[in-house]
Order: structure tokens, then C-alpha cells, then sequence
């Protein structure tokens, strides 16, 4: 998939019923004290569903699927956020996600993951047991990886 404002746009279709449209704020003073001459943005992506700008990526893979492929599931590993955000995309679409946390995951992350309905699978805190406990619930679910 190519990065152009034509995909830019799509993307934003496919995704607008399920976002919230969040602020751009400005400060003036932190301008003023900038080399930047064009001025400084910050997109306020905390008031985010789940939080997080990761909310936009993962409803944009989930929903760009087509159906015979979504009807397998989703799959990712994740701390937090981008777990949050795959389980609740999955969710909106009606299909099966597989999070695979480590073991040592905040709680209120767990719970968030847990709150949209996916299937948690724990491992050990490394990103080696990341990848293959996730690539392990693909080979078994035929899940897509959403990364």
C-alpha cells in the first residue's frame, strides 16, 4: 500500500464512523521559542478512542481486510494500546482478535484488551516470546497479524 493523499483519504473514510475527530492545538509560546518557522501542531490523539492515535492504524488494518480473510481473525502482540486498539477494531467488525501480552503487562492494559472481547494469550516479556507465541496463535487460528 502506498503512502499518497488518495490513500490518506480512503483510509480516512474506511475509518471516520469509528474515531473520534480530536483537536490540533497551538501554543504560542512554545513557537516563539522554536526554530520552526511554519509553527508547532500537537494533535491532541489522547482524546482517542482507547486513548492512543494507534486506535486509526489498527481500525484502518482490520477494515481493509477483505471478508474471507477477516472472518479468520486478527492477531498482534502488544503491551497496551495497540492490543487495545486491534481488540476493539475486531470488535466493530465482529470478528476474533488473539492479543498475546507479556506476563508482566499493566493490569489496566489487560483489562482494556479484555474489555473489547479478545482472546488473550500471555508470554514471557521478551519480544523473541512475543513474536513466536503470536506467530503460534496465527498458525493455529489462521488469524492476520495486524502490526
Amino acid at each position: 500500500m502506498s503512502l499518497n493523499p488518495d490513500s490518506i483519504r480512503a483510509a480516512h473514510e474506511r475509518i471516520r464512523a469509528y474515531i473520534h475527530r480530536t483537536p490540533v492545538l497551538t501554543s504560542s509560546r512554545l513557537n516563539e521559542a522554536s526554530p520552526a518557522t511554519a509553527g508547532l501542531f500537537f494533535k491532541c490523539e489522547n482524546f482517542q478512542k482507547i486513548g492512543a492515535f494507534k486506535a486509526r492504524g489498527a481500525t484502518n488494518a482490520v477494515f481493509s481486510l477483505d471478508d474471507v480473510t477477516a472472518l479468520r481473525g486478527v492477531a498482534t502482540h502488544s503491551s497496551g494500546n495497540h492490543g487495545a486498539a486491534v481488540a476493539r477494531a475486531a470488535k466493530l467488525r465482529g470478528i476474533p482478535a488473539h492479543i498475546v501480552m507479556p506476563s508482566n503487562s499493566a493490569k489496566v492494559k489487560i483489562r482494556a484488551v479484555e474489555s473489547y472481547g479478545a482472546h488473550i494469550v500471555f508470554c514471557e516479556p521478551t519480544e523473541k516470546a512475543r513474536e513466536a507465541t503470536c506467530a503460534e496463535a496465527i498458525k493455529e487460528t489462521g488469524a492476520t497479524l495486524i502490526h
